[in-house]
Formats: C-alpha cells, structure tokens, sequence
C-alpha cells in the first residue's frame, strides 16, 4: 500500500468517526436521492402529456367542421415543447419560459404555462432540483469534510512528525485529495444512474456524458479550493469562515450580481414591450380583415393587371383571401424582425452572464449543464422560431384556401342572414394543412458547440486551482 493511499484511507477513518460529517453526507444524499426521484417522476410526466397534447391538438385542428377559412384563421393551433431527457436532472429554462404556445393568425403570442403545477406540488422544494445540489450543497458538503484536511495533522503534532520522516507536503497533499476524489466520485454516482437512463430514453451518450464529465470537473476545482485553504490557512474557524465566504461569493453572489448586471448592461426588451413599441409601423401595413384599406391599393393594382381585368368582382380569385395573405406576410416579416433582435438581446444578456463565470465556476457548470441538458435559452429560442413556422405555414394556407376555394361574392354577403352564412362555408378537408411538429433538442454536437466558453472557462478553473494545490503543497511547513 502507497502512503497516499495509507494517508486517503486515514482521512476516510476520520470521518466516518466523526457524525458531524456523516450527518451533512446523510442529509446531502437524502436531498439528493429524494429530489431525483420526484424529479424524474414529474418530467417523465410532463414528457408524456405534452406529447399527447400535441397530438391532441393536431387531431382536434383536423376534426373541425365546415368553416369560413378565416375562422380557422383565429380558432388556431398550438405548440408543445416537451421536456429533452436530460431535463430530468437539469429543468432549466423551462420552469420560467412556459412549454407552449397559442399559435393564431397575425399575432405571435408568448410561450405559456411556466411550470407551476411542480410549484404547487412541491412547495418551496420546486426549486430543488439534482442540478441545483450538485452546484450548491455538494461543494459546501466538501467544505465541512475537507476545511481542516492538513490542520488537522498540524492540531495533533502528526504533521511535523510525517515531514520528518520524508513524506513531501506534495505527497501529502495528494493523498487528502485522493481521499476527497472518492468522495466525489461516490457523489457522481446519482448522476451517472441519471445519465444513463436519459440515454435509455433516447439521449445521446455524448451529451449525457459530458455533463457528467463537467459535473466532475467542477466538484474537483472545489475539492482543490478547499485542499488549498486547508494548507495555507493555520486556524480550523478561519478555514471554515474563509472557505463559506467563497461558498457563498462564488455559488450565490456571483451569480446574482451576474444576472442583474447583464440585464442593466444589455436592455432587452419583454415581448409586451416590443408590441407596443411596433404598433406604429403595424398599422401603416394596413388592416388584413378590410380589404378595401388603403394600404392594399398598390396592390389591388398590380392583381388586376395580373388577371387583366377591370374589378375585384371579376377577379378569378377570392380578393379577400388574397389580401388577407398578403397581410399575414408583411405582418409575420415585421413580427419577425422585432422577435429576432429581441432574442438577440437575450442571447447576448445570456453570454455576458457565462463570461461572469471566470468569476464563479458555478456559473460555468450551470451554463453548461442547461446547454447540454437541452433546456437552455438558444433551445427556448429555437422552439419559438420552429412554431413560428409551423403557425406561419398554416395560416398562409388556409389563406390560400380562402382565396382560391371561396367566391368572393359569397364572401362579401356572409353576413346578410343564416343562409348566406352557411354559403360562405369550405370544405373541413381544406384543414389538412398542419405539418407533424414535434419538438426535439438539438444534436449532442451542437449542444457540446455552445458550451465552448463555459467548457474553457471551467477547464481554466481546474488548472489553476490544480497548480495553486500543488504550489501551497510544496511549501507545507509545520
């Protein structure tokens, strides 16, 4: 037996003996256990019903009766983003951005139903989750074992007897960190069972992984903070006082400061705002459900040259439904644009904050952790421009239908009694507009893509807490 490994095997003694470490392990792991039960109880869950809701809504779109087109216009369809396999351990976003969306003609609503049912399921343990105790509870968890890893040898004289015997303080220092990398690794165990049913589940083995792989990472750069403190500082009060204030600087201050200083450095607007702000410019494209608005004239003119006739009337087409597509595209393109800087911003406000991480690497793992998880804010954007589609493509066509499959003076007198009403009606096959959408995260390869800072970043904090422990080691004196 290596004395590092007679020195990680003493170190284990010691605290199994002592029931204040075991009780802080006992409670982290009952936290731990507790929360990725209920966790992966309640995404499998929502996974599920949101799946059937989509389907639900697809079949419920299809099954209307016979309608004025424009109906089905406003009587819309909806878009459902199920929660990705990971999300199992990292929700992410999803609990503050809302899993569908109304999708309607001239109008792009925001996603809704954020995820309070869990809040009202759970109580104040909705924000538990196994994500959340890994970046939190594990690092002060290595705290309370490790604060007084090489002051402890220092209290009992056993210290100054090893270093006269040869035993180099790097080798010392090796053998408390090997005895705190079992910790952690009998800590990532959780994580590995997690990591491995998402991929029963359909996730990719690179991505479940390589959060794994970033969780380690980040539990190590702790686990060598607190070997550093345990060298450099002489008193176990200090050490324990020193290292809770990094605790709390890196894994709650940071953080929050990041947050508000991104949201002050780059302003980005809500969608409610961005609607006021654009009403302007909306109402000079004209009012898509009166065709004789002034704002379609250039356009009147153009169709009548196009069919070379003198009147909408003798128009071969419906001039409503002409209009009303034409609307919906000069609308959707203005829409559009306003939507794209807005989550430009927000993509910026979200990368200012992963720089912050040079500050925190809880910042860092989090990033990550969301990005490979799948329930990142680039993931929420992306599902707001696929339903974007999705609501454009429908509406358009059943715009098409109202132009070509409805005459335009059955049209115009649809309001004069029931009869002319039920005229003004087409075919409930024309519903059959609606592409299959089902929601999924993007590749591993892109996900692992965008956690490139992150990544650095973390790895960056590995390295130098790595060296800084082996620095402070080399100078070990009594």
């Amino acid at each position: 037996m290596t004395a590092i490994t007679r020195i990680a095997r003493e170190e284990w003694r010691l605290w199994l003996r002592s029931k204040t470490v075991v009780a802080a392990a006992l409670i982290v792991v009952a936290l731990l256990t507790a929360t990725s039960v209920l966790t992966v109880h309640r995404i499998a869950s929502e996974q599920s019903q949101r799946l059937e809701q989509q389907v639900a809504a697809e079949q419920t779109f299809f099954a209307q009766p016979d309608r004025h087109p424009h109906r089905m216009v406003h009587y819309g369809h909806y878009a459902f983003r199920p929660p990705p396999p990971l999300a199992m351990f990292e929700p992410g976003v999803d609990a503050v951005t809302g899993q569908s969306i109304f999708l309607e003609g001239h109008r792009q609503n925001t996603a809704m139903f954020a995820d309070t049912k869990a809040a009202a399921d759970l109580g104040g343990f909705a924000a538990l989750t196994p994500a959340g105790l890994y970046q939190l509870l594990l690092p002060l968890l290595l705290i309370v074992l490790g604060h007084a890893l090489f002051l402890r040898e220092r209290e009992s004289g056993t210290l100054a007897v090893m270093l006269a015997q040869g035993q180099s303080g790097v080798k010392l220092a090796l053998g408390k960190a090997t005895a705190l990398l079992v910790v952690i690794a009998i800590f990532m165990i959780p994580l590995i069972a997690v990591a491995a049913y998402s991929v029963s589940l359909g996730e990719s083995a690179l991505a479940a992984f390589s959060l794994v792989g970033g969780y380690f990472a980040y539990l190590c750069i702790w686990g060598a903070i607190v070997l550093t403190a345990s060298v450099i500082l002489k008193q176990r009060a200090v050490s324990l006082g020193v290292l809770i204030f990094i605790w709390l600087f890196a894994a709650l201050i940071v953080p929050r400061f990041a947050i508000n200083a991104s949201s002050v450095a780059i302003d980005a607007p809500g969608k409610i705002e961005s609607d006021l702000v654009m009403l302007a410019e909306q109402r000079k494209l004209g009012d898509g459900h009166n065709a004789a608005d002034p704002a379609f004239q250039r356009l009147q003119d153009q169709v009548l040259k196009q069919y070379d006739v003198e009147t909408i009337e003798e128009l071969p087409i419906n001039w409503r439904g002409v209009v009303a597509s034409y609307s919906e595209a000069e609308l959707t393109e203005l829409l559009n644009d306003y939507t794209e800087k807005r989550m430009g911003l927000e993509a910026s406000q979200s990368r200012m904050f992963e720089w912050f991480g040079l500050a925190s690497p809880t910042i860092s793992v989090s990033s990550l952790s969301r990005a490979l998880a799948g329930t990142d804010l680039a993931t929420h954007h992306r599902f707001l421009r696929e339903s974007e589609v999705l609501r454009f493509d429908f509406v358009q066509s059943l715009n098409q239908a109202h132009a070509e499959k409805l005459d335009y003076t059955t049209d115009i007198n649809r309001n004069n009694d029931a009869a002319s009403a039920q005229r003004a009606r087409i075919n409930s096959a024309s519903w059959q507009v609606l592409d299959e959408f089902r929601f999924a995260p993007d590749s591993a390869s892109k996900r692992l893509g965008r956690t490139a800072l992150s990544l650095g970043i973390l790895i960056m904090w590995l390295l130098l807490a790595c060296v800084i422990v082996l620095l402070t080691a080399r100078r070990v004196r009594v």
